[in-house]
């Protein structure tokens, strides 16, 4: 999905300057104004440069979602599933502001375009979702929780809802302090945890 040529000469720092232009810009000022034309003027190229690259905006967005992916819950193994839930939490915070505006920005524009909903879910969504299964499965592994405990097949749900919905209904950000809050509050009573 990153279309570039075998003719390129745009190093992979160039390439990446690129990315994170788009991504600024969407976090900014959204999908809808996000242009080529923007991009080009903040990293000093031709529009032409661009086009060449990546035929349209879905595809230039889609390949710097792909470019930037980055799984904030592969690494946490803390020995007990309340420990990584924890440590899940203050990952899930460290990003939060960056990830909702991200998410807000692309949320309408990802339910008209399959490719970016795609690019969306692979980088963003499934990685996380995978890493988190991990977490849940060695919870059950150790005994912690039964293996089909009712409450976990929401638990992903309501950790990435706390993230999104903090802003819109409080207008802050759902940081590290707040979801770990959240986690002790609601997610380990749920799971029958403490």
């Amino acid at each position: 999905m990153t279309p570039t040529s075998s003719r390129s000469k745009i190093t992979p720092e160039r390439e990446q300057e690129f990315y994170d232009a788009v991504l600024d810009q969407l976090r900014q000022c959204g999908y809808e104004s996000l242009t080529m034309e923007g991009v080009a003027a903040t990293t000093r190229c031709s529009k032409s440069t661009l086009y060449r690259q990546w035929k349209t905006k879905p595809q230039f967005v889609a390949a710097a979602l792909r470019a930037n992916r980055c799984v904030r819950f592969a690494d946490i193994d803390t020995g007990s599933l309340a420990g990584d839930l924890r440590a899940a939490a203050r990952a899930a915070g460290e990003q939060s502001g960056r990830d909702t505006m991200l998410v807000q920005a692309l949320s309408h524009a990802v339910l008209q375009d399959v490719d970016l909903q795609r690019a969306l879910r692979e980088t963003l969504v499934e990685p996380e979702l995978q890493a988190m299964e991990a977490i849940i499965r060695r919870g059950v592994e150790r005994g912690e929780i039964a293996a089909g405990h009712p409450a976990v097949e929401f638990l992903t749900v309501q950790l990435f809802g706390a993230v999104r919905a903090r802003p819109v209904i409080e207008g802050e950000d759902a940081d590290e302090e707040y979801l770990t809050r959240f986690v002790e509050a609601c997610v380990l009573p749920a799971l029958g945890l403490t």
